[in-house]
């Protein structure tokens, strides 16, 4: 098939580092190697282009720079339509058009309903967050009937809607009742890009690179360093509030031994996760990688001992790449059990999971793994296992894809 894939939220750029960014590019491989065509329609492309994607169809359509929040919601409402007459207009001229529209769910965006309706091709809308409730929460939101009114739109206009979580999908249920197909489909992991360190040379020691911020010791540290390599504890992700990072720092104020935390991500936290990281006094225990490309995310992991997902307690509708990740890098996890997190981990043998507001047992399920190398490579295995087992992209999409694949044979 011949898939146009919609993106017209601007916070996220096809070639990206953030998660949604990983998450976009996923997707259209997995698409690519299931034989499919696919040209991506966006608002924001950014510079970090895999080589694998270098040839992807990607037409963009800017939003004016210096707008207000309510200017800059009117003129993602126009894009949409202009994003919609471009896609039909290209398709009249050119000739067979698409046989599928994807449109990953974007407040004010109608593109991919409009595409749909005047092509008369299939529209799969991707929904990966509550975004009504949480631009209001989290960003605000100035013409919320506008919101309200497009996000009614895409979804009853929607063939299938496919929510990242049991969480979304109720969701979307609940207020939307009566939508033709609502299905749960997680997020995975492409275990062929991500793969674990080979048993004979270990995890690989990481450079550090110029960019990287170790942070500077506030007055003595107790030396607390064994002999030998230090165990490297590792966090992916955005430095947001959400991602729990700051009780993982507390958590490691409280370990023994030989060990190192890498914190790779960016974002409005850095300043303060750093400040708190020297007032826990630990030292150049911990180095804040800043931003890392998508490419070099596997070469990273590789470098890791034991990954954390410490999210905090509260509602939780994600469905974390970082943990798909994880499992397909063969490392131990140690997790909140919190949303969706238990339901992939528990019963797999690859993780150990603690309660989100007990910084306690964060520390302690980490000082356990950094004391029992055997049992860290027990849960590797069991981890890898897992990914390969139940949670590759291309399955993935082959289930997102699974009715209209039929429909087109």
């Amino acid at each position: 098939m011949r898939i146009a894939y919609i993106l017209l939220d601007p916070g996220i750029g096809v070639f990206g580092t953030k998660g949604a960014s990983v998450h976009v590019q996923e997707v259209v491989r997995a698409f690519r190697n299931l034989g499919h065509e696919v040209s991506i329609f966006c608002t924001r492309a950014d510079d970090d282009i895999p080589t694998d994607l270098a040839d992807l169809d990607v037409t963009r359509l800017e939003v004016s720079r210096g707008l207000g929040r309510g200017q800059r919601e009117i003129a993602l409402l126009r894009l949409s339509d202009i994003l919609a007459d471009m896609v039909v207009d290209t398709v009249t001229e050119a000739g067979p058009g698409f046989d599928l529209v994807y449109e990953r769910y974007s407040l004010f965006s109608t593109a991919g309903a409009q595409i749909s309706d005047r092509l008369g091709v299939p529209l799969v809308l991707e929904v990966n967050a509550p975004l009504l409730d949480e631009q209001k929460q989290h960003r605000g939101l100035v013409h919320d009937e506008h919101a309200a009114r497009t996000t009614a739109h895409s979804f009853v206009e929607a063939d299938r809607i496919v929510c990242v979580s049991s969480t979304v999908a109720e969701w979307v249920r609940r207020d939307y009742p009566g939508l033709r197909d609502v299905a749960v489909v997680p997020n995975g992991v492409n275990t062929d890009r991500i793969t674990p360190a080979t048993p004979a040379s270990g995890r690989i020691t990481p450079a550090t690179p110029a960019s990287a911020t170790a942070v500077p010791e506030a007055g003595p540290v107790d030396d607390r360093s064994g002999h030998g390599s230090a165990v490297r504890i590792g966090f992916v992700g955005t430095l947001k509030p959400w991602h729990g990072t700051d009780r993982l720092i507390d958590a490691c104020a409280g370990l023994n031994g030989n060990f190192h935390l890498d914190i790779l991500g960016h974002g409005p936290e850095a300043q303060s996760l750093q400040e708190q990281a020297k007032d826990r006094r630990l030292g150049s225990r911990v180095t804040f990688h800043g931003a890392i490309a998508p490419a070099e995310i596997p070469a990273r992991l590789r470098t890791f001992d034991i990954a954390v997902a410490p999210y905090p307690a509260g509602e939780n509708y994600f469905s974390p790449l970082k943990i798909y990740e994880y499992l397909a890098a063969g490392l131990p996890i140690v997790a909140s059990a919190v949303g969706s997190i238990p339901a992939v981990l528990e019963g797999t043998g690859s993780a150990t999971l603690v309660p989100a507001d007990d910084t306690d047992a964060l520390t302690g399920a980490l000082q356990d793994l950094i004391d029992d190398a055997e049992v860290r490579a027990q849960m590797g295995a069991a981890g890898r296992s897992e990914a390969l087992t139940h949670h590759s992209w291309a399955s993935r999409c082959q289930e997102i894809l699974a009715p209209f694949a039929l429909e087109s044979v």
